[in-house]
């Protein structure tokens, strides 16, 4: 079963391991992606996010663009493995190929540093999907979990300040390029904003249900039929603080991922799934160690009687139906 993983970390911790003198490269590193592990999951495309957080960051532009240097330097150093997308017509080339496909993702929309003509910069870049808030509050919107002191605070959902103008025009002109807009992160009111102004589909690329899982990181009910009625898709994040508040960072289960899968299949419908594993950026243990483990995910669906072609959808095809409308 081909797999498409909308959200990973891995840049961001190989740029830390060389800048602290570990080695490790995207073909082989003791994380949960690189490329092997990517060829034994049987991979066609993998997400690769540049984070940035705000707090640490006071430039976050530079910091952007030195992961992004980074991404191009280790993608290609592999060329026979793995290729950058810049276009839906290369991820089916890539395939036709036998060649993995990798497309760059900003999470935190703010590394324009309130100059709307970089997204331009960032989309020459090769920047195809852009996660509008981290867990700060920025010049584009709120996010839920932006004030954390406690574990209470995990469920606090802010449903009153979403985007500002600013953050409207940004989203605009991210579907005039031809980014796909990430809501994973943003507030309740930010994710109505960009559903009331927008027309084309969006993701979350990480996010479960918050009927699942009471977080305010996860997805309302009502919050997940309208994407779905956009023809949008959730990705099913692996972290286990956002699959079962059964305590915090206990062991992320397959089960619990299934759990998930299976309230909003019967929910939304089976065409708003997809996978956002948030692979090195989970503190928690896994059951599903790293990359090279989804067929356990297959095999656990396949038991909870969901069909081939349901999971086909879940695994990549609801992923890249989004791209085909979206990516230019």
């Amino acid at each position: 079963m081909k797999v498409v993983d909308m959200h990973c970390d891995t840049i961001l911790k190989l740029y830390d391991d060389l800048h602290h003198g570990k080695e490790g490269s995207l073909l082989e590193n003791d994380g949960h992606i690189d490329l092997k592990k990517m060829q034994k999951g049987n991979y066609l495309l993998q997400n690769f996010a540049m984070f940035v957080d705000l707090s640490e960051n006071p430039q976050p532009f530079l910091k952007a663009n030195q992961l992004i240097n980074h991404y191009y330097h280790e993608i290609e150093k592999y060329p026979e493995l793995i290729k950058p997308v810049f276009c839906y017509q290369d991820i089916i080339d890539h395939q036709q190929a036998g060649i993995m496909s990798s497309l760059l993702t900003l999470e935190e929309g703010a590394v324009v540093e309130n100059d709307l003509s970089l997204l331009e910069h960032y989309y020459r870049l090769g920047v195809r999907m852009i996660t509008l808030t981290w867990n700060h509050v920025n010049g584009i919107g709120h996010p839920n979990l932006s004030n954390i002191s406690c574990y209470e605070d995990m469920f606090k959902i802010n449903d009153h300040d979403g985007l500002t103008p600013f953050g409207l025009q940004y989203i605009k002109e991210m579907e005039r390029l031809g980014i796909i807009i990430d809501v994973s992160h943003l507030s309740d009111a930010g994710f109505y904003d960009v559903y009331h102004h927008t027309t084309k589909p969006f993701v979350a690329s990480h996010s479960n249900a918050r009927q699942v899982c009471g977080v305010a990181r996860n997805m309302s009910d009502d919050m997940i039929l309208k994407l779905a009625s956009r023809g949008g898709v959730m990705g099913i994040n692996f972290c286990s603080d956002f699959l079962t508040t059964e305590g915090t960072h206990q062991t992320s289960y397959i089960k619990d991922m299934v759990q998930h899968i299976l309230y909003i299949k019967n929910l939304a419908g089976i065409d708003c799934i997809g996978l956002g594993s948030d692979f090195d950026g989970i503190g928690s243990k896994l059951e599903m160690k790293d990359a090279s483990g989804y067929q356990m995910l297959y095999g656990a669906l396949i038991e909870a009687g969901l069909s081939i072609e349901e999971i086909e959808k879940i695994f990549y095809k609801n992923v890249l139906r989004v791209y085909k409308a979206v990516l230019k």
